[in-house]
């Protein structure tokens, strides 16, 4: 088993997260360059599908007047 301080969360406390939102909310992540991240924990945001946009500003955008999605956002490290 992993140590816990090592990852911020499990399947387990993942899926409990998620009972809470319906069943049909897309699910978005960030990204960017290579590797993987911890996240933090899951909220909504309104976004916008932007599919023109080039690979490295992803297919999605923040915006108000979108769809409200759950998004995972990855951790930000400053190191």
């Amino acid at each position: 088993m992993s140590n816990k301080n090592t990852y911020n969360f499990t399947v387990g406390e993942l899926i409990k997260i998620l009972q809470q939102y319906p069943g049909d909310m897309p699910v978005v992540v960030t990204g960017y360059e290579s590797g993987y991240e911890n996240f933090y924990p899951p909220f909504v945001k309104k976004v916008i599908h932007l599919p023109e946009n080039p690979y490295f500003e992803g297919l999605f955008q923040i915006d108000d007047s979108g769809e409200e999605v759950l998004l995972l956002e990855r951790e930000v490290r400053n190191d």
